[in-house]
């Protein structure tokens, strides 16, 4: 067996998240479980992300943590890591790509609860054309974080709320 396929058989064998239970169905045998952000500063971003979300994360050790979410993670590891995945294969602070997004229940209020520790806004709580009212800014590490509440009752059925 190849170097990767050891540790995808490996992989397999371990949990995919520290204690966060994977809900819905598969597609293809398949489940996404998490979303990592590669960082030079893991408590910084964990903070941040603890401060957003109001969870604690769930520190496997000093170079990964991640949030726990009711449908997966978002994982938070160490530049120190990358080796592990391939040297060069992700560089932090470097995305400019993917948005990170959560569903509220008010984004409106989400906003005043957390304007003034946010250092970048990028759009204030708007009603998008496709009927989620969102709000965006960027973490300490400048990726893209969307939090949004469905609004009109096509996106509310869309997330059944």
């Amino acid at each position: 067996m190849s170097r990767d396929g050891q540790r995808l058989a490996s992989a397999r064998r371990r949990p995919a998240t520290l204690g966060v239970s994977v809900v819905g169905p598969s597609v293809h045998g398949m489940k996404l479980v998490s979303i990592r952000i590669i960082t030079a500063d893991v408590k910084r971003l964990v903070s941040f992300y603890e401060m957003v979300t109001g969870a604690e994360a769930l520190w496997g050790n000093e170079l990964f943590a991640e949030i726990p979410t009711p449908v997966g993670a978002l994982a938070i590891g160490s530049e120190k890591t990358v080796p592990l995945f391939g040297i060069g294969s992700a560089e932090p602070a470097a995305n400019r790509s993917a948005i990170i997004e959560f569903i509220v229940d008010d984004v409106d209020a989400e906003y005043e609860r957390l304007r003034g520790q946010l250092s970048e806004v990028v759009t204030e709580p708007t009603t998008m054309p496709w009927g989620n009212r969102a709000l965006l800014f960027r973490d300490p590490d400048g990726n893209l974080v969307n939090l949004f509440t469905p609004v009109t009752d096509e996106a509310r059925a869309k997330f059944g709320v």
